[in-house]
């Protein structure tokens, strides 16, 4: 099911704009977060590892699986049949994928390991009521 929500234009960090009370039009966050329906899926981040890339936990990853990392693109990962959220590193034909938190490890991909890019994270929504300051 898609349902259009209202877009009350931009706005600033500081006093609502009179111009508030009327809406230009509706936003579907479908369209507006993705690009090519076919290829994208979702995911939910478990755990801090990207916190310092404004991914909590909890966070709706929006994934795109037609693009071609970049280097520190942030991707979904599988290693060994388990799914990661990272920053991906290519350097001299050897490939990392490094959290952004320094609480953990960055791993380096080897020969033994089952390692597949299964897309690019192109959006990171965010309940913000569930994060307070």
């Amino acid at each position: 099911m898609c349902q259009s929500i209202p877009y009350l234009g931009t706005v600033q960090a500081g006093f609502p704009s009179p111009a508030s009370d009327y809406a230009e039009e509706e936003i579907d966050l479908n369209r507006e977060l993705i690009e090519r329906p076919a290829a994208t899926f979702y995911v939910r981040a478990v755990n801090d590892s990207m916190i310092d890339a404004h991914i909590p936990p909890g966070a709706l990853l929006v994934v795109d699986k037609s693009l071609r990392p970049k280097n520190y693109s942030i991707v979904i990962a599988s290693v060994d049949s388990e799914f990661l959220v990272k920053y991906y590193v290519k350097d001299k034909g050897s490939h990392t994928l490094v959290p952004a938190n320094g609480k953990y490890k960055t791993l380096v991909i080897t020969e033994d390991m089952d390692f597949r890019i299964w897309g690019v994270v192109t959006a990171v929504v965010i309940q913000v009521s569930k994060y307070p300051v």
